[in-house]
């Protein structure tokens, strides 16, 4: 039994820790969403190909956990996804465990 709550420990914290600065949201409802408002196809847009580069490129604008969920309010307000701040923060909390690794 002990090995089981170990192994689930240790799966489990890689998990918690990346989603650290947004420690209520769901990351992988964001993911959904993230998907569903199909932002990879307007970031692809802006950078020319793979939407992802957005996230990625050595000059991004979001460089702290504030930053990351006032672009993603940003976006939402201006693509008028519906999102509702839980969402957001869902939203921000993937982009964080995926791309940006904040603490």
């Amino acid at each position: 039994m002990r090995t089981y709550i170990c192994i689930f420990a240790l799966l489990a914290v890689p998990q918690l820790a990346a989603a650290a600065p947004f420690p209520k949201a769901d990351p992988a409802a964001g993911e959904k969403l993230h998907s569903a408002a199909n932002c990879a196809k307007c970031h692809g847009a802006r950078v020319g190909g793979d939407g992802s580069r957005m996230y990625t490129r050595p000059d991004h604008k979001v460089t702290n956990p504030s930053k990351l969920l006032a672009q993603v309010r940003m976006c939402n307000t201006q693509l008028n996804t519906g999102w509702f701040p839980e969402d957001e923060e869902n939203v921000a909390a993937y982009l964080n465990r995926k791309f940006y690794k904040f603490k």
